[in-house]
């Protein structure tokens, strides 16, 4: 779990990152919550993350944003993380140009960045969404969503509102050419504090299912 520092739009950003055992490995990209209430990249579930993608192959990284850390630059409401991932891909992919596909996972926060992410990236073919804040942020640019995905909610989620999040899927799911699958986990809180082996399950499961040969869904 080598700690790494690439160049930024504001500056150096700090990661860690999995290298590819082989070439054309797949490539995967995790995105930690809110850096205003406390989000890091060492988030317990950023750190699931970015450990299920590398044990399945993944060149895999996960990064502070602008001003959390070691990261270089200050918040900017979203619009610079945006560009911060953007260039945390360009140097994923500067090591691994050949890669067979890209995943983006995202906590939170995280998760709205890695869509809108999706949108300007079309090598993006799978995105997990953890606890996406759709009563909080816009999630309008999604039209229509690029990809297929994942977007998993806690049950009893005190900040992202359920609600919220099964209009964001409905919403979704009336496009064509894409899949997107829904998983709510029964008395989990926004944290999952105690539900975490379930929520990795349902990550797993899914991954499981994208990542075989025979998918249905590409």
């Amino acid at each position: 779990m080598p700690e790494v520092i690439f160049p930024g739009p504001e500056g150096r950003l700090e990661g860690r990152f999995a290298p590819a055992p082989k070439p054309r490995a797949p490539v995967a990209m995790i995105l930690h919550p809110h850096p205003m209430s406390g989000g890091t990249m060492n988030n317990r579930i950023v750190i699931e993350l970015y450990k299920t993608f590398q044990r399945r192959g993944f060149a895999t990284l996960r990064f502070n944003f602008r001003g959390v850390g070691k990261s270089q630059g200050v918040f900017d409401n979203g619009i610079g993380e945006l560009s911060d991932a953007a260039s945390a891909l360009d140097w994923v992919q500067s090591f691994h140009a050949e890669a067979s596909t890209t995943w983006v996972a995202g906590f939170g926060f995280g998760a709205w960045i890695g869509m809108q992410l999706l949108m300007r990236r079309p090598e993006i073919r799978g995105f997990i969404s953890i606890a996406p804040p759709a009563n909080m942020f816009d999630f309008t640019f999604l039209a229509p969503c690029p990809a297929s995905g994942i977007i998993i909610q806690g049950e009893n989620d005190e900040v992202v509102t359920p609600i919220a999040v099964q209009k964001l899927v409905d919403k979704l799911r009336t496009q064509k050419h894409i899949t997107i699958h829904h998983d709510t986990i029964p008395k989990a809180n926004h944290f999952f504090e105690h539900e975490m082996g379930e929520l990795m399950g349902s990550v797993d499961k899914y991954l499981d299912m994208r990542l075989d040969p025979n998918s249905p869904i590409r």
